[in-house]
């Protein structure tokens, strides 16, 4: 089975549909792969991830506070990351069962499945919140006043938190730990001869994982790039080339893992039923999942780390940290990491 897409219910690799016929083999090439790259580009992936959302929370917690956290955007960004550390938090399990076989038991495997798929829909949920919140508070910049608070960011945040958790549910129910050819894995146990369950679990990821998110945010960005049009502010460009960056960014990223996703689906109906193509499929699989870990490396640097007003921030946070180290009284300051009167320069 697939060292990863286990937890997406994805593929199998025993590629024969008629059980009559020969199943297809993986290749030593595929072998290699998996035990060799991935193990040590989740470990990267899990590394570079915790350095950079850990420090986005650190940034956020000590400069601004949780109790003068005020606005939506504040809670975007906790939140934000918050999801993201989540959605490696399974990476050094699946590090390991790469390499070898699952070696942490049943409880374990669903576990993680609902904590890789919680991370997955929530981290996706939040880039979409985010954009909708930079939307209302630069078109709509008179209404964002009442609608983006701290308390409306709680509630949608909970909110989405939920959906995420409710969409992860039939991962959970159907992972499990088994033995397969003398090897014990964490699978995806769909019920025999009915794919109704991992087609839709597929399909699920296909349209809260990519359509619905995509389409808001083109739909908001455009907007705002019309709004922007209008701003004589000597920030315009910069905050236009951030706004390609994001959907160029999360587009390349995701599309390829959900196409791949999309074909595997069309291949637990029958659709595609050849031995080559199902081998083609699994291998696109597991490539376009791996590739689409490295997003939540690239979120800080997106959505935090080039905002102007982050970075002032996080220079104050190296400035009283070396304080701390150099005198025995060191401060942190505290300050509204969004002006909410400039709305549009987080987006720098």
């Amino acid at each position: 089975m697939n060292p990863t897409s286990q937890f997406l219910g994805t593929t199998e690799y025993d590629y024969g549909y008629d059980e009559n016929t020969a199943p297809c083999n993986e290749g030593n090439s595929f072998h290699r792969f998996k035990s060799i790259f991935l193990p040590i580009l989740y470990c990267l992936v899990f590394v570079f991830c915790l350095l950079g959302n850990s420090l986005v929370l650190s940034v956020l917690l000590t400069r601004k506070r949780l109790t003068t956290m005020t606005t939506m955007p504040d809670i975007c960004l906790v939140t934000f990351a918050a999801s993201d550390l989540l959605f490696v938090v399974p990476l050094p399990f699946q590090a390991h069962y790469a390499s070898d076989q699952w070696v942490f038991g049943n409880a374990m495997c669903k576990i993680m499945a609902g904590i890789y798929y919680t991370g997955f829909y929530s981290s996706i949920f939040f880039i979409t919140l985010m954009s909708i919140d930079r939307y209302i508070a630069i078109v709509h910049a008179v209404y964002a006043m009442r609608i983006r608070t701290a308390s409306c960011g709680i509630i949608t945040s909970l909110i989405l938190w939920l959906v995420a958790a409710l969409a992860s549910v039939p991962n959970i129910m159907f992972n499990q730990q088994l033995e397969i050819e003398q090897s014990v894995q964490c699978v995806s146990a769909y019920p025999p001869g009915d794919n109704t369950w991992k087609v839709a679990s597929q399909f699920a990821a296909n349209i809260l994982g990519l359509l619905i998110p995509l389409s808001i945010l083109i739909c908001c960005y455009a907007q705002i790039l019309k709004n922007l049009q209008k701003c004589k502010n000597r920030n315009k460009i910069k905050a236009i080339k951030m706004i390609f960056i994001i959907v160029i960014v999360f587009f390349l990223f995701w599309t390829p893992f959900n196409i791949a996703l999309f074909l595997d689906s069309l291949q637990s109906l029958h659709v595609i039923n050849d031995c080559k193509a199902s081998y083609q499929i699994a291998l696109a699989l597991q490539l376009t999942e791996t590739i689409s870990f490295v997003h939540c490396c690239l979120n800080p640097v997106i959505y935090a780390f080039a905002g102007v007003t982050f970075k002032a921030h996080l220079k104050g946070l190296f400035q009283s940290c070396v304080r701390v180290f150099s005198s025995p009284v060191g401060g942190v300051g505290a300050g509204r990491l969004f002006p909410s009167a400039h709305p549009a320069l987080w987006l720098l």
